[in-house]
């Protein structure tokens, strides 16, 4: 399912029209954006869990060279699915 099509679903859930869903997408993802950069842990009980992860720095290896290479330490965006959510696609 891509974008818009996610909207229109919406949109025809919550019967309102789909500019009003756009906005609506739009200000939940730019929220949890917003959150996960101030490194604030987001729960929707039964749903999941945002959140982000501290990756150490590593060593690794060109793939093309067999060079050995310096990986930085990154925060990751995590997601961690919530009870309700696993049984409902199992």
């Amino acid at each position: 399912m891509k974008k818009q099509d996610f909207i229109r679903a919406v949109a025809e859930s919550a019967d309102v029209s789909q500019n009003t869903a756009s906005d609506v997408f739009d200000a939940v993802v730019g929220t949890i954006t917003d959150a996960m950069k101030n490194d604030d842990k987001l729960t929707f009980v039964g749903f999941g869990t945002f959140s982000v992860k501290a990756r150490a720095a590593r060593q690794g290896r060109n793939p093309r060279t067999g060079e050995t290479i310096e990986i930085k330490a990154a925060k990751i965006p995590s997601f961690k699915a919530g009870k309700a959510l696993k049984d409902a696609v199992n």
